[in-house]
């Protein structure tokens, strides 16, 4: 009987993830909260191809702001028209008081400056001389770009790198 009960406690079964060293980075935990929304100025020119100055200053100007307040907005003109640089500053000045950032691009571009804030303001002094496990899968909109910035901000710090879930995870880089 002695027998049969240390074959059992060999057989038992270890989550060697949970007792590992590994440290599961995972984006989605720093994701900004906050409506991400375009804004086309398409509607605002002249059978959508023309930007008549007078009429576009009168559309900014009557245009209510307050409606972006804690926004991340992404302006944009749908169209094929020549925007020049000055209308996209001048949307932007407006909205200054009420985004949290504002940018000329579509909704990727803007999660990937909205995640570049982030990366660059990440205290990584916790992740020093450790094995990382960057994590890849995400039910928010994380950007493909987020996860090779944040790889080359941890490198100069981690022990090791890898992409996936600890369970089956990929290499990326070793500190040798």
């Amino acid at each position: 009987m002695k027998k049969l009960e240390s074959d059992y406690m060999s057989n038992e079964i270890i989550n060697r993830v949970a007792n590992s060293v590994l440290v599961t980075i995972n984006l989605e935990d720093y994701y900004p909260k906050g409506q991400r929304t375009i804004f086309d100025i398409k509607d605002w020119l002249f059978e959508g191809f023309v930007l008549r100055e007078k009429d576009f200053r009168a559309q900014v100007t009557e245009h209510d702001w307050s409606q972006y307040q804690d926004c991340f907005v992404a302006l944009t003109c749908s169209s094929d028209a020549i925007i020049p640089g000055w209308a996209y500053m001048l949307i932007s000045i407006q909205l200054e008081p009420f985004v949290k950032k504002a940018l000329i691009g579509n909704l990727e571009s803007l999660e990937t400056s909205i995640y570049q804030d982030v990366i660059n303001n990440l205290d990584i002094s916790e992740f020093k001389n450790k094995p990382l496990i960057i994590k890849g899968c995400s039910k928010k909109p994380v950007p493909q770009n987020a996860y090779i910035m944040l790889a080359s901000k941890l490198k100069p710090v981690a022990k090791s790198i890898m992409y996936g879930e600890a369970c089956s995870s990929v290499p990326l880089y070793k500190n040798k």
